[in-house]
């Protein structure tokens, strides 16, 4: 099986870099992990549909090294055995066969190699070196690098594999279509973090699918839950399912088989968030996912537990529905409270726990008539949407999450009082710029210029 690879000499760090290249820190997880997408890209299993044995070998390999760079996180470990490890490589845009063995007439070659490393940075140069994968990216990703220049690269994803059924009859591997139609019946809920194409979403169906042929008992365990194609793994703090894109299967298992303790830090989460909002007058606390930053279910555990302490500390006295109907969210970067326009309080966690008190209650009626214009305000803009539909007959209009409502009413007046081209059948995408989608749909800035329009 392996007869064709060739070895390595043994590893030396300073031997894997390019001539030139200096690094002033360490690589972060996240860090490695987004260096690492394209080597990902060549040696994902999903690629391999048709060669069950080498899609195997770097299944078992995608774990081993999962493993391995855990370890490297892992603090105060002091050195790992050295970790053997073969892999399939696809010919890519970014693959090279310099000084290895010849691509096949498969479109792929092995390549063998072994790991002995002491830091995330070392570790990603080799792997990727030892594949023929260019270092560019992560050169003018660190703010302190100097190098000589390196090879143009270049990384344009191909179309994803969709098998003919045929495919799976002479096989007698289950389709991923129907595996997917057993997850449905689980009563999942899949959705996708970015306006991402057709042709990606349909690559990571796949892996889903294949995920559930293989061990749907590990999946039912997401029986109610929101599904989150997104760029990591974990549960988001809205208690959504979120499975990183550039992940293998063995990550998804791992965080399905975690569920039961995410379901039980969920429940401690929502008992601490009544507990605030009884301290505090009756104000519920949300997380509004499109104005906060982005936050895994434990980071917003634990900045709503070292408010909840503060609040403790200082017993702020507050009447005990004094701000019953109104919203707060809270924050780790600011530092005075705030009113937002849709009428909920933003609070800093650091925040005086006295003059938040003060602040609430002088602004209570403002927030309340923010929140009535807020209602009236969304009533318009769905009417309006609905408009625009039949005016225009366009298949959907839609926005963007970062357009507000008060952009989106602003646009639709102006969609539905003004002459526009021909936009039967479309899907229309209200963003901040022009484009079009690689599904076809056409985005148009809210506020855009009659000298803009395309004729």
């Amino acid at each position: 099986m392996f007869r064709h690879l060739r070895p390595l000499r043994r590893f030396c760090p300073e031997q894997i870099r390019p001539h030139g290249f200096h690094y002033s820190r360490a690589l972060s997880g996240a860090e490695a992990a987004t260096a690492l997408r394209p080597f990902y890209f060549a040696v994902h299993p999903d690629f391999f549909g048709q060669h069950p044995r080498e899609r195997e070998v770097n299944e078992n390999s995608l774990k081993r090294l999962s493993v391995y760079l855990e370890n490297l996180q892992k603090p105060g470990f002091k050195s790992l055995k050295p970790t053997q490890l073969t892999f399939y490589v696809r010919e890519t845009d970014q693959t090279s066969s310099d000084g290895q063995e010849p691509f096949s007439s498969s479109g792929f070659r092995a390549v063998k190699f072994t790991l002995h490393t002491r830091d995330l940075l070392s570790t990603v140069l080799y792997i990727l070196n030892s594949c023929s994968l260019s270092v560019e990216h992560i050169q003018s990703s660190n703010t302190n690098v100097h190098s000589q220049p390196l090879r143009e690269a270049k990384w344009t994803p191909d179309r994803p594999i969709k098998w003919n059924k045929s495919y799976y009859s002479f096989t007698g591997f289950k389709d991923p279509a129907e595996a997917l139609e057993q997850v449905s019946r689980k009563e999942a809920t899949l959705t996708w973090q970015r306006s991402w194409g057709v042709a990606h979403r349909c690559s990571q169906l796949h892996s889903l699918g294949r995920l559930a042929q293989q061990n749907l008992e590990t999946l039912q365990k997401a029986k109610g839950c929101t599904l989150i194609f997104t760029d990591r793994s974990g549960v988001s703090a809205m208690g959504h399912v979120m499975l990183g894109t550039m992940d293998v299967h063995h990550h998804w298992t791992k965080l399905f088989e975690r569920l039961p303790s995410y379901f039980d830090l969920w429940r401690k989460l929502t008992l601490l968030e009544d507990r605030i909002s009884r301290l505090l007058g009756g104000i519920q606390v949300v997380y509004i996912e499109e104005l906060q930053p982005a936050l895994t279910l434990e980071e917003y555990y634990s900045l709503l537990d070292a408010f909840c302490s503060r609040l403790l500390e200082s017993r702020v006295p507050l009447h005990p529905q004094s701000l019953r109907g109104l919203q707060m969210t809270l924050s780790s970067d600011r530092y005075a409270p705030s009113l937002h326009e849709r009428g909920h309080f933003n609070i800093p966690m650091l925040g005086d726990p006295a003059n938040l008190q003060w602040f609430m209650l002088s602004r209570a009626q403002q927030a309340r008539e923010n929140v009535q214009r807020r209602e009236q305000l969304k009533a318009t803009e769905d009417r309006l949407i609905q408009a625009s539909v039949r005016k225009l007959a366009l298949e959907k209009l839609y926005k963007e999450p970062s357009i507000s409502s008060r952009q989106m009413v602003a646009c639709c007046e102006r969609l539905t009082t003004r002459p526009r081209p021909a936009l039967d059948s479309m899907r229309l995408c209200v963003s901040h710029f022009y484009s079009v989608l690689q599904d076809g749909d056409l985005c148009i800035p809210w506020d855009w210029k009659d000298t803009e329009a395309v004729k």
